[in-house]
């Protein structure tokens, strides 16, 4: 008999650990339930603001509903499990009903971050019409259908989430200002002449910035008339959007008595305290690190994968180094390691190209890459990359590294998300991956941030000549 398999939740840690189960025959060893609150199948979270600016959930859905049950895995869509019985092998969701299992693992991600406002919901405790948070689906369905052309949205949160919602609204004809309480944007990944670069870019496509301020109060008369600002001023306001910053949902971990701290307390294999309980993804919290960056989820799908089938019982999670290559409001950014040096010993490389609007920097000790970021251009990120995760030393001349992407151009990394080289993509377009949709499903290239996207697609025009390039 099968051994049950339940996975509590459907986004991009569940959905990468199916993926990773199926590479090792995990799915046909285990009898798989997966267990989502949405009622879609797992979608490109990355993506979502896409749908803000008219486009279905279909069209960022990775693994549509036909996906789990081709590979004979339950798909439960629109539930969501309210605790385990550790002791009983079950598990309870929120109609009630129990299922059994024997091994379970948390993949419920995180939930949008709302900072104590005033006036976010009505004097009889009702939520203020017009108040969204930008996370989910749903949200960025609800926060279309509340937008209208020369309306005016206040957004709160100067980060990747933030920005990427403000331009979305911007695309559909709103007014729209981001506050932001830090004086630099995405200063989690970026400097302050990097941010600064980043909001001349972002101003220049019609969206206004506040730094060094952020929502005090929301103010009207059952919807959403305006916000008052903590550093003085109201800020007219027929819509507010909250994209300030995400916390991990351990509610479910915590009332089955699974130890938790900022997240689900995980060991090297991803194990929790509790027998036969794993956590995985946003939800999980390592050595005392919650990650939010794809990269950290894949390193942790593919342990876990591996430590559940018997592939490599010995594999262990040993923790990530941060880094990041995404496209922000149509701005290419990449960012690894240290946003600043740390010892007066650390070297600092700056690259200033003000008319191009491209920015370069390189923080170097003891002739190591131990923090890099781009914006502008990151042609140069791939080789940055390896060179930052195997810690090779850097050429004398350290301007070579971003003229030559690291001396890692005979096969550099197109796809950084999934570690996708040029000559792998090259060998699927060749072996018969003629549109982006077979070239993803082949190798999972652009299944992550989407910012390859465009290089994709000019591998398959250029190894598969005579063949028309679709884009879905």
């Amino acid at each position: 008999m099968r051994r049950r398999l339940a996975i509590l939740g459907n986004g991009p840690a569940a959905g990468r650990l199916l993926d990773d189960l199926a590479t090792r025959g995990g799915l046909g060893a285990f009898d798989v339930a997966v267990y989502g609150e949405e009622p879609h199948g797992n979608y490109n979270r990355i993506l979502v603001g896409r749908v803000v600016t008219g486009a279905g959930v279909d069209e960022i859905t990775t693994k549509p509903a036909d996906w789990y049950a081709t590979r004979g895995v339950t798909f439960h869509r629109g539930v969501k499990v309210e605790r385990l019985d550790p002791a009983a092998r079950r598990l309870v969701t929120s109609t009630g009903e129990e299922h059994p299992y024997d091994t379970a693992v948390f993949a419920t991600g995180s939930a949008a971050a709302v900072p104590p406002v005033d006036g976010l919901r009505q004097p009889d405790g009702s939520p203020r019409g017009g108040v969204h948070v930008f996370r989910t689906a749903a949200d960025c369905e609800a926060i279309r259908g509340r937008s209208r052309p020369g309306a005016s949205a206040v957004v709160v949160g100067g980060g990747l989430l933030g920005l990427e919602a403000a331009k979305a609204l911007s695309d559909i004809g709103l007014h729209v200002t981001v506050l932001h309480r830090g004086e630099t944007l995405m200063n989690a990944q970026l400097d302050r002449f990097g941010g600064g670069l980043l909001r001349r870019a972002i101003e220049g496509v019609g969206v206004f910035v506040r730094t060094g301020t952020t929502a005090a109060e929301v103010i009207g008369n059952g919807k959403v008339e305006a916000v008052r600002l903590d550093a003085g001023g109201v800020l007219p306001a027929d819509l507010v959007v909250f994209a300030c910053g995400v916390v991990p949902r351990v509610e479910a971990a915590k009332a089955s008595g699974v130890p938790v701290g900022r997240g689900i307390l995980v060991n090297d294999r991803l194990a929790t305290a509790v027998p036969g309980v794993y956590a995985v993804g946003e939800c999980a919290e390592h050595a005392g690190v919650v990650y939010g960056l794809v990269a950290p989820i894949w390193e942790q799908a593919a342990v876990l994968a591996d430590v559940l089938t018997g592939a490599n019982p010995q594999a262990r999670y040993r923790g990530s180094k941060m880094y990041a290559r995404l496209k922000v409001a149509g701005v290419e950014v990449a960012s690894m390691g240290r946003v600043e040096p740390e010892f007066d010993s650390d070297e600092v490389v700056q690259v200033f190209e003000d008319r191009r609007g491209v920015y370069r920097k390189l923080i170097v000790r003891d002739g190591r890459l131990v923090g890099a970021m781009l914006v502008g251009c990151t042609a140069a990120a791939p080789g940055l990359v390896q060179l930052f995760d195997r810690g090779d030393p850097l050429p004398p001349n350290r301007l070579d590294v971003l003229a030559t992407a690291g001396g890692s151009a005979a096969d550099p990394e197109v796809c950084n998300c999934h570690r996708v080289t040029e000559s792998a993509l090259v060998a699927a377009v060749r072996g018969g991956c003629s549109t982006l949709p077979m070239l993803a499903d082949a190798t999972r290239a652009g299944t992550g941030c989407g910012s390859c996207r465009g290089r994709l697609a000019g591998l398959i025009a250029e190894h598969a000549p005579g063949v028309p390039t679709r884009t879905t």
